[in-house]
């Protein structure tokens, strides 16, 4: 099998699609030559207008510095069907763009719910009980507009969708998760699965446990560690999702409960030959980005021989 590939994202330097974590941002050029730096070869397009929007800059700004477009993450707030058409819209801006600057592989459309809009969602991340969850008309309404956003993708422009399960949205539990899959279409929407925020949504460490559950629609991956004792605080404190995250419940790579290498060996197991994605979660100003991007590739470097 060949080597790993691993990409990172500009989430890793505190930008992420929150409103309540914009700040100055740290410009994309001083970004993307971070990334590299660090051992990176691939990277996600991050919020609209993060990265250059204009196709020929885009390509040149990742050709020079030899990485490839990923993904790209579009939030969209599925439960409200007056949302859908805005939606499209934006995930077809978004899919134009990444097209155009495809290389090998192609890149993915990432889907998300609006995370972090819903007060009780947000408020209860990573302790989410049935009782907080959509109705069945609501599932309904909120798979129809996935597959809406896939199907418009992939008849314009060819790309795949992967819908990501997320802390704070209305997809948080393996049991959400399922049940997402279970109303849309395998044809053109998988899933992305992040080790993360499975951990934080399930309480569980048992992550080998989640890919085994969704291997079947599980297309591409993201590589989250879960800070236990954090998590465990977060929990018994009754933390909103945005107080997880300035405590730091998503740590660098190999300080928290994740077995990667266990995710390694299953990945390898299972023919995996997709990029793996770094992603570590930061609020603007906290850490120190480019020196944890650069453990976490030596950490991932250390564990290879399970993939190998």
């Amino acid at each position: 099998m060949a080597a790993l590939r691993v990409g990172n994202a500009p989430c890793s330097w505190g930008t992420l699609e929150f409103e309540q974590a914009q700040a100055e941002q740290i410009p994309y050029g001083r970004m993307l030559d971070e990334l590299a730096e660090t051992g990176y070869t691939g990277t996600e397009l991050g919020d609209w207008g993060y990265l250059p929007t204009d196709p020929a800059v885009l390509r040149s700004e990742l050709s020079r510095r030899g990485l490839v477009m990923l993904a790209a993450f579009v939030p969209v707030a599925l439960k409200d069907p007056a949302a859908h058409e805005a939606g499209v819209a934006n995930a077809l801006k978004t899919a134009r763009l990444l097209a155009a600057v495809a290389t090998d592989p192609k890149p993915y459309l990432v889907l998300a719910d609006s995370n972090g809009s819903d007060p009780k969602r947000t408020r209860n991340a990573g302790r989410i009980t049935p009782e907080m969850g959509l109705s069945p008309a609501e599932w309904r309404t909120f798979a129809a507009g996935a597959n809406r956003v896939a199907r418009a993708v992939c008849a314009e422009t060819g790309l795949r969708t992967v819908f990501h399960h997320h802390s704070a949205g209305y997809v948080e539990t393996p049991e959400e998760i399922t049940l997402f899959l279970e109303l849309t279409d395998p044809a053109v929407v998988g899933l992305v699965f992040d080790c993360g925020h499975y951990v934080y949504g399930s309480g569980s460490s048992d992550v080998v446990k989640g890919l085994e559950r969704f291997q079947e629609r599980m297309w591409y991956i993201h590589f989250k560690d879960c800070q236990p004792e954090v998590a465990a605080q977060a929990r018994a404190e009754h933390w909103d999702y945005f107080q997880a995250l300035r405590h730091g419940v998503f740590c660098e790579l190999g300080k928290g409960s994740v077995d990667f290498p266990a995710v390694l060996r299953w990945l390898k197991a299972h023919h995996y030959d997709g990029y793996t994605l770094v992603e570590q979660d930061i609020l603007p100003g906290m850490g120190t980005p480019k020196e944890s991007a650069r453990r976490d590739r030596d950490y991932l470097r250390s564990i290879e021989p399970n993939f190998v």
